[in-house]
């Protein structure tokens, strides 16, 4: 029997107090709604459908890249008439699973375990028991399974003190859940059509309702609001470092790293304290990062040690590097093996090869330098004209003194020593010296001038 999936993301979320739609707030570095949608991929499904209303260009804009299958709920009319707007293209032979975009914290082996409980013919409800049920469906059992589920505001004193929830993961066959859907009332205290409401009509229809748990609250819990947001992080952030931690990565303090995106680590890599990862970033093997760094979108070699305070963004490096501390990589910095960037140096848009040293107080941008090149402080690779970027090259074995000004475009050969202050603006051969500063002169009898007393 085929599986065709929905995922309910049309709501407001006006507690989110945020102009952003609820499903598009940031989770791990990840919308939400990316959340689900990865989970819900793993199922090998016909379809997914995602019900969106409130910002949902917006929504759609954001997942232009995904085979999805967009439906409108253009008035906010309840579960029950979200779910209706999806079912028109859902084959009566497939099962439905429906979830819900703000509960990011589900995995998919619990949604496995939830398809191979509930026979073909059968109807499921992912349950959860909590110590503080208040705002939730009550799940009310009979002796064979669920009878029907009641919401907070329709729900008898007794109803009340249940603590067994619905979390709004349902799996029913589609035929039964059409026909079930277009006999739905609002007739209720919110004036809703709720997707509750199809428990009732299983159960007077004959069908078995399993009432399924979910092994913790925590992964099933909805997001409402920023304070429910942190909660969220934490708790992936601690899964996600979990997961490290048993492939074998070293952590100073586990609870305070932030992954928000991929992160994937060779063996001996140690990562210490405040260190944030952001998009797609492997570190080799034997990598130590130091304390506050930010790396996004970068690969970095085996044996590299990342010092405290550095900013790398869509860089490579490869192995036995030394970066920092303080220093800024930038899109399209790549560094070969065993190459040091020092304090306060900025690469952008540059490669250097093995073995160069760029210690101190140093930019280089647009630039290519060769292998066991040695930069000194406050070098200045000048790139921009005012209109276009220009390239320097410098050979290999090169010595580039302090506070030397390269001019592009302007390529310095193999060997060369360029002297200190230095503003070098044509072409440097291979071997020599060259130095290309004012003559100085000594001003004799000159006073430095008083300052002005303000009267």
């Amino acid at each position: 029997m085929g599986l065709s999936i929905v995922i309910l993301a049309a709501g407001q979320g006006t507690r989110m107090r945020s102009d952003l739609p609820k499903v598009l707030q940031l989770l791990a570095g990840k919308p939400l709604l990316a959340h689900v949608l990865e989970c819900a991929s793993d199922l090998a499904a016909d379809d997914i459908c995602v019900v969106y209303g409130h910002g949902g260009e917006k929504v759609k804009t954001v997942f232009s890249d995904s085979d999805i299958r967009w439906v409108l709920q253009a008035e906010q009319l309840g579960t029950g008439h979200a779910v209706q707007q999806a079912m028109l293209d859902i084959p009566s032979g497939n099962r439905v699973l429906i979830l819900a975009a703000d509960v990011p914290l589900l995995q998919p082996i619990t949604l496995h375990r939830l398809l191979e409980k509930t026979p073909d013919t059968d109807m499921s409800v992912l349950t959860v028991d909590i110590d503080d049920p208040t705002g939730y469906g009550r799940i009310v059992r009979n002796n064979v399974g669920i009878s029907r589920i009641v919401e907070q505001n329709d729900a008898s004193k007794d109803e009340l003190f249940l603590t067994e929830i619905n979390t709004g993961v349902i799996l029913c066959p589609s035929e039964w859940l059409k026909n079930w859907l277009t006999n739905l009332s609002n007739n209720n205290s919110q004036g809703e059509y709720y997707l509750t409401d199809v428990i009732a009509m299983a159960v007077t229809d004959g069908i078995n309702v399993h009432g399924i748990k979910a092994d913790s609250s925590v992964e099933v819990m909805g997001i409402n609001d920023k304070k429910q947001m942190a909660e969220a992080e934490r708790v992936l952030q601690a899964r996600l470092v979990d997961e490290l931690m048993t492939e074998g990565v070293g952590f100073a303090d586990p609870g305070r790293v932030d992954i928000r995106g991929t992160l994937s680590c060779g063996k001996d890599v140690f990562i210490d304290v405040n260190a944030v990862f952001e998009g797609d970033v492997h570190l080799g093997d034997g990598t130590k990062i130091g304390p506050n760094n930010l790396i996004r979108d970068s690969k970095l070699g085996e044996g590299n040690i990342i010092h405290s305070n550095c900013h790398i963004e869509d860089a490579s490096t490869g192995s036995h590097c030394e970066i920092g501390p303080f220093a800024r990589l930038r899109p399209g910095a790549v560094i070969a093996n065993e190459v040091k960037i020092g304090n306060f140096v900025e690469v952008k848009k540059s490669t250097i090869a093995s073995g160069s040293k760029v210690n101190h107080l140093t930019y280089i941008g647009d630039a290519e330098i060769g292998s066991d090149v040695n930069v000194g402080a406050g070098t200045i690779t000048c790139n921009y004209d005012g209109v276009n970027k220009h390239k320097t090259i410098i050979g290999d074995n090169a010595s580039i003194g302090s506070n030397v000004n390269l001019v592009a475009p302007v390529s310095v050969g193999k060997g060369a020593t360029i002297g200190a202050g230095s503003t070098i603006s044509r072409s440097v051969p291979e071997g020599g010296l060259t130095v290309a500063r004012a003559k100085q002169k000594n001003i004799e009898g000159w006073v430095r001038p008083n300052k002005k007393e303000v009267k």
